[in-house]
């Protein structure tokens, strides 16, 4: 029977960025479905599940993006250290960019901490848009990576794009469970509370199209591109996922879950890679 490999190498880069996309956007949706057994979740169980997904976002954002993009440097006319820091300071500031315009609550934050825009819209839609605003980098980084290995870069295999978007996957798991459980608390029904759950990552195989695209489209920017999603992520974890995490006062057992995030990352990166 062949394997997840196997079948994805028969599939264009596009395709294949597609399908990452969309099986991470299931595994939010299964974290999501955590709403039909029970409304209420552990305040600390949450924060450490934040922080596992912090640490999967910096282990990917240096072990698949930028040690790649370093490497793809080397040799050239520009310093080897220039596109992966100009890439990566640029992914930075389009997502603050966003993250100034896009309204979005954080998880245990009131209403009036919203931050973009200010709008009308509901505590819910302001939740789910701050955990789709995580899910923008994930999905750019899966479809860069897999448009990498598409494009023949030595330094980026197509196991190690699959490990990429199995580790965004897992990490996905407890933000489908941030969203519905404290919506589901709050008096939404059990559907809805689960749509908007997995609403949240509809996003990633939209973004992981348009990475693999730009990719295949400008071989050149590789090492840019790969930059400008660990910038992104980077951005994300440090402006949203890792205050979230310990805004409650769990800081030690979010950062433990940070801790185990990394590794496990680092693991599946360094094994398949």
């Amino acid at each position: 029977m062949p394997n997840i490999i196997d079948i994805l190498s028969r599939m264009n880069p596009i395709s294949q960025a597609l399908a990452a996309g969309i099986f991470t956007w299931l595994l939010t949706a299964v974290g999501a479905a955590v709403v039909f057994a029970t409304k209420e979740i552990s305040r600390k169980v949450l924060d450490s599940m934040l922080g596992f997904a912090a640490g999967v976002m910096i282990a990917a954002s240096y072990w698949s993006l930028l040690a790649p993009a370093i490497e793809l440097s080397e040799g050239h006319a520009v310093a080897s250290w220039f596109p992966a820091a100009a890439g990566f300071l640029l992914g930075v500031i389009v997502l603050r960019s966003i993250d100034l315009v896009l309204p979005h609550l954080h998880l245990g934050y009131s209403i009036n901490e919203a931050e973009g825009i200010k709008t009308s819209w509901n505590r819910s839609i302001l939740l789910v848009l701050a955990i789709t605003l995580h899910n923008i980098p994930e999905g750019l980084a899966i479809g860069v990576a897999f448009g990498s290995a598409g494009a023949g870069s030595p330094f980026t295999t197509l196991a190690a794009a699959v490990a990429l978007a199995l580790g965004i996957g897992i990490q996905n798991l407890p933000e489908g469970l941030a969203v519905s459980v404290p919506l589901r608390r709050e008096g939404m029904s059990r559907l809805k509370s689960f749509w908007y759950g997995q609403l949240s990552a509809v996003v990633e195989p939209v973004a992981a199209v348009i990475g693999a695209w730009v990719v295949l489209l400008a071989r050149p920017l590789l090492p840019y591109a790969l930059a400008f999603a660990a910038g992104a992520m980077i951005f994300v974890v440090v402006e949203e996922v890792i205050p979230e995490s310990q805004h409650n006062g769990n800081t030690h057992l979010a950062t433990a879950g940070t801790v185990l995030g990394f590794l496990i990352m680092m693991i599946l990166d360094v094994s398949f890679g």
